[in-house]
C-alpha cells in the first residue's frame, strides 16, 4: 500500500518532518539507510526558536516536543559565536526559551522516533533508498531492491544525499580548507563550565558540559572540539587525507595536553571524529515531487549547533505546505510562488554559508591579526548594540523573517511572539494544519471567520493591531490595525484556497 509522503532519511530533521505531516493527517513512512537509530550525539544545540517550533508537535501525554526536550537537555543563558570570549546573552529574549538547549541529538531522534512509533507510523531501519522516478501522479523508491510508491518523496538523507544527487540538483559552495576535531569525552579533571580556548600559536579548544547521564553515563561528559593550527590553509586533497586517518583517544589526550598544558583527566571517549568546513547548499530545494530538507540543501562548518536548528526549520516549514498541496488547500504562493518552501528556505541556507564562513575565519586565522580581529569583535559584542543584537538574533532564531508576497503592515513576515491569548498563549494554539487569526478586537468583531483552516482565538492587545493571521510555523501572514472584516476574509482566502486568482485580489 502507498502513502501520501515517503522521508527518506531517520535524522532529526526526517523525523521531524514526518512527524509533523503525521499531526496534519498526511500518511508518511520514513526510510533509514542505517541499522538502527544514530549512537555518535553529533548535534548538540538547540536555540530558542528550535525550540518554539518544536512547539507545534504534540506528544502523547499532552506534552510538546520542547516540554520534552526541555526536561532532558541542559539550559545555558549563553551562547558563542565564533567561540569569542564575549558570549551572546540569551537570558532577556523576548521567548519561552530563553537559552541555549545543550540536549545529544541522539535524544532529540530517540523522542522522535518513539512519538512516530506511538502513532503508528513506520520508521524503517536498514532501508536504504537508491534511486526514484516520478510521474504526474506520484514517486517509485527503489529501496533494497524493490520499490514503494509515494504521493511524494523528502530527502533528509544527508551531506551526501543520494536523492539530491539523483533529482540532479547541484550542490554548489566552496571545497574545504581545514580539519577540526569533535569528541565526546568523560574527563576526571574538567574545565568548570563552558571554556573556550584560543591562542594563535596552537589553535582552538572548546569544551561543553553535556547534560548530567547523558547516554547513560555518570556526570562529567563533555564536548570537546577545536581546530589545531596545522589543521589549517590546507587544499582539498590534504583535508581528505586528514580525515581519512581515524582520530585516536591518544591523539586527543595529546591535543588536550599541546592546547592547554592538561589532558583534563580524560578518560574515555564515546565519539571520535573530524569536520571540515566544506560550505554548500543546493540550488533548488524542490524537483516537481520531490523536496530537499536539512543537511541534503546545506552543509558548512558545524558552528554553534546551526546545521541542526536550520535543518528543523526546514522540515517545519515544509510540513505544512506539503500537507496543505495535499490535502487541497495550499494556493500557489505557498507551493512555489513567494512564500513557497524554496522562496523561503534558499535565502536562510545562502546566510548561513555566509554566517559560518565568517565563523571560520575569526575561529581558525591563527595570526595575530587574527588575534586582534578576534579582539575587535569581542570588544563589540561585550559593548552591545546592533552587533550584539544582530547576532544573538541571527544564532537564536529570532529574527528571521520571511518577505511578504505583498506588501502590508511592517509586521508581515515577521516570527510572532508568544502572544497572550484569552486562555493560554499563541505558540501552544498553533496548529500545522491551519492557521491562527489572533483577533485583538475588544469586542471580537473577526469570531465568525473562524473555519476549518483558519481558527480565530482571542487575543490580549498588542503592537496596536486589530488582527494578526499566523501562519501555522509561527511567522505573521498579515497583520492590520483597522477592523476590516471583508479585507481580512479575502486574506484569509488568499492564503487558505487553491484560485490564484483571490491571491491578487487580495
Amino acid at each position: 500500500m502507498s502513502v501520501e509522503v515517503i522521508v527518506a532519511g531517520g535524522g532529526p530533521v526526517g523525523l521531524l518532518t514526518a512527524a509533523l505531516l503525521d499531526a496534519a493527517g498526511v500518511t508518511v513512512e520514513v526510510l533509514e539507510r542505517r541499522a538502527g537509530p544514530s549512537e555518535p550525539a553529533k548535534a548538540t544545540t538547540m536555540h530558542p526558536r528550535t525550540l518554539e517550533v518544536l512547539t507545534l508537535l504534540r506528544t502523547e501525554d499532552g506534552r510538546r516536543l520542547s516540554d520534552v526536550l526541555v526536561s532532558q537537555g541542559r539550559r545555558v543563558p549563553k551562547a558563542h559565536f565564533a567561540v569569542l570570549p564575549d558570549p551572546l546573552d540569551y537570558a532577556q529574549l523576548d521567548t519561552p526559551y530563553p537559552f541555549v538547549l545543550m540536549v545529544p541529538q541522539t535524544t532529540t531522534e530517540r523522542e522522535l522516533v518513539a512519538h512516530l512509533r506511538r502513532r503508528g507510523i513506520a520508521v524503517r531501519y536498514g532501508h536504504e533508498v537508491t534511486g526514484f522516478t516520478q510521474d504526474a501522479d506520484g514517486v517509485e523508491v527503489t529501496v533494497n531492491g524493490g520499490v514503494r510508491r509515494a504521493g511524494y518523496l523528502v530527502g533528509a538523507d544527508g551531506a551526501h544525499s543520494l536523492v539530491r544527487r539523483h533529482a540532479g540538483i547541484d550542490f554548489r559552495g566552496t571545497p574545504p580548507s581545514m580539519v577540526g576535531f569533535v569528541a565526546d569525552v568523560t574527563l576526571t579533571d574538567p574545565p568548570d563550565g563552558v571554556v573556550h580556548y584560543w591562542d594563535h600559536r596552537h589553535g582552538q579548544l572548546s569544551f561543553l558540559p553535556l547534560p548530567d547521564g547523558a547516554y547513560g553515563l555518570p556526570d562529567g561528559t563533555y564536548r570537546v572540539f577545536g581546530t589545531e593550527t596545522a589543521d589549517t590553509q590546507l587544499t582539498s586533497d590534504q583535508v581528505r587525507a586528514r580525515q581519512a586517518r581515524s582520530l585516536t583517544l591518544d591523539e586527543l589526550r595529546a591535543v588536550l595536553r599541546r592546547m592547554t598544558g592538561s589532558d583534563h583527566g580524560l578518560r574515555d571517549a564515546l565519539w571520535l571524529s573530524t569536520a571540515n568546513d566544506t560550505t554548500r547548499h543546493a540550488v533548488k530545494y524542490r524537483a516537481d515531487r520531490v523536496f530537499l530538507a536539512g543537511d541534503a540543501a546545506h552543509v558548512h562548518l558545524p558552528a554553534g549547533g546551526q546545521g541542526l536548528n536550520v535543518g528543523l526549520q526546514d522540515a517545519v516549514n515544509l510540513a505544512w505546505k506539503l500537507a496543505a498541496e495535499i490535502h487541497g488547500w495550499a494556493p500557489p504562493v505557498i507551493t512555489g510562488g513567494a512564500a513557497g518552501y524554496e522562496s523561503e528556505r534558499a535565502p536562510v541556507a545562502a546566510a548561513l554559508a555566509d554566517n559560518t564562513l565568517a565563523q571560520a575565519a575569526l575561529m581558525t586565522t591563527f595570526t595575530p591579526a587574527g588575534a586582534a580581529l578576534r579582539d575587535l569583535m569581542s570588544a563589540l559584542i561585550a559593548k552591545g548594540g546592533d552587533t550584539a543584537d544582530d547576532l544573538t538574533a541571527w544564532l537564536s532564531g529570532l529574527g528571521l523573517s520571511y518577505a511578504p508576497p505583498v506588501p502590508g503592515h511592517p509586521l508581515d513576515g515577521c516570527r510572532a511572539p508568544d502572544l497572550a491569548l484569552s486562555d493560554g498563549t499563541l505558540h501552544r494554539r498553533l496548529a500545522v494544519d491551519r492557521f491562527l487569526l489572533a483577533d485583538f478586537t475588544p469586542d471580537a468583531v473577526f469570531t465568525p471567520l473562524d473555519s476549518a483552516r483558519v481558527e480565530v482565538a482571542r487575543a490580549l492587545p498588542w503592537s496596536g493591531l486589530s488582527a494578526a493571521l499566523i501562519r501555522p510555523d509561527g511567522y505573521i501572514a498579515r497583520a492590520w490595525t483597522a477592523p476590516d472584516v471583508d479585507e481580512v476574509a479575502a486574506a484569509l482566502s488568499s492564503w487558505t484556497t487553491p484560485s490564484p486568482a483571490m491571491w491578487h485580489e487580495a
